[in-house]
């Protein structure tokens, strides 16, 4: 089997004919520029836009987490068990749009 040349082979387009196609705009009397047509859309499900803002988030302390690191290095660190069951049951809560009290 004998493959030609990709140069004389029309390109297909996924979808066919139905694409959008960029649209001339006239600017102050310069030549029409074309303005590109959105080809994708792209929507964040909730739990990413918590996660994106959480990363955005100035208030984490790089102190704090060395102090923590530090304690676990020399066995000291004591977990709250029921603390953390509180919090995780709160964001549970607070993520399925219950409010707490």
């Amino acid at each position: 089997m004998k493959i030609g040349s990709t140069d004389t082979k029309p390109v297909a387009t996924p979808g066919g004919s139905d694409r959008k196609v960029s649209t001339p705009i006239k600017t102050d009397g310069g030549p029409a520029v074309s303005t590109p047509e959105p080809s994708a859309q792209v929507k964040l499900s909730a739990s990413a836009s918590v996660l994106a803002a959480a990363e955005a988030d100035p208030t984490f302390d790089t102190a704090k987490v060395d102090r923590i690191a530090q304690a676990i290095r020399d066995g000291k660190f004591e977990v709250n068990a029921e603390a953390i069951a509180d919090k995780l049951i709160q964001n549970a809560q607070e993520l399925l749009g219950r409010k707490t009290s």
